[in-house]
């Protein structure tokens, strides 16, 4: 096959105004020695569209954009067969830009098209949720709803501070949610604050709250769930558990595992990559091991 990319774009995302470097970025391709076709986003959901039915005509496919675009593309190719599927160029744009940190992509356009277009490349692991897929994180509860229900136009303003303010607005409304939980041969039922499921260093722009040692590619994922504390206090000890000492702590579980089940009588509102994956009460998470190989340097 010819050296061809297919290089998908969102124009508006985050504050890092990528459609204003897109001639600086085709030129590392082309110089390259790659033929480039360009296809500027036009609606949720068409990244994946655009992917799935014309991935396999591509040598390499690069996304530019934030989470959600990365999002969308690796669920199209997530569609492809895994021998036909192409490798993966990701170039950040968005707000936050958690997954590129997971694998020390740099900010700077021109940088990243350079690794994103570079012969470099890694087999990672990709997470499944249902019937869909999810790069880095997937969850539910405190906090969780905050990147999706952030208005656009308030990220491109503020970037990160919009994420703090509608945290503060979320704290105000947390309640404990009723599960049971299934993996590694156990089941838990108890009443549940957060339930955060996925490998990354750093989630809504803060790292650790899935551990230290994040491995992108063991067929792991890092489980990180608090059930409801008691009053300020609890909260606080909550707090000193994820951000100091990672010590015992009677609500906080961390565990690893390849496969989780989540049961619940209400319906939740379960987010993936920080976007809104729907109001769900059964919930099967697997770890599709070494399903995508991306261009990156770790």
């Amino acid at each position: 096959m010819s050296r061809n990319l297919l290089f998908i774009c969102n124009p508006y995302a985050g504050k890092s105004g990528i459609k204003h470097n897109i001639a600086e970025i085709l030129d590392v391709f082309i110089k390259s020695g790659y033929r480039v076709e360009v296809h500027l986003t036009q609606s949720a959901g068409d990244a994946t569209n655009i992917v799935s039915e014309r991935g396999t005509q591509f040598s390499r496919i690069v996304c530019g954009g934030g989470d959600g675009t990365l999002n969308e593309t690796v669920s199209g190719l997530m569609r492809i067969p895994k021998e036909l599927r192409p490798p993966l160029g990701y170039i950040p744009a968005g707000t936050q830009n958690d997954f590129a940190r997971n694998l020390s992509i740099p900010f700077v356009h021109s940088q990243a098209a350079a690794i994103a277009c570079g012969e470099e490349t890694h087999m990672i692991d990709v997470g499944k949720i249902n019937s869909g897929f999810f790069n880095y994180v997937c969850g539910f509860g405190a906090f969780t709803e905050v990147s999706y229900e952030t208005r656009q136009e308030i990220k491109k303003l503020l970037g990160v501070p919009a994420y703090g303010i509608e945290a503060v607005k979320s704290f105000m409304h947390l309640k404990p949610y009723h599960l049971t939980v299934s993996f590694n041969g156990r089941e838990m039922t108890d009443d549940f604050m957060i339930i955060l499921v996925g490998n990354s260093i750093s989630i809504g722009g803060i790292k650790g709250l899935l551990g230290d040692k994040i491995v992108m590619d063991d067929g792991l994922f890092e489980v990180f769930m608090v059930t409801n504390p008691s009053g300020i206090a609890g909260w606080n000890d909550v707090i000193g558990n994820v951000f100091q000492d990672h010590g015992k702590n009677p609500t906080v579980h961390r565990f690893k595992t390849s496969q989780i089940e989540f049961f619940s009588e209400e319906r939740l509102k379960w987010v993936k990559d920080g976007e809104y994956a729907g109001d769900l009460n059964y919930v099967k998470i697997t770890n599709e091991h070494k399903a995508l190989e991306i261009a990156c340097r770790i």
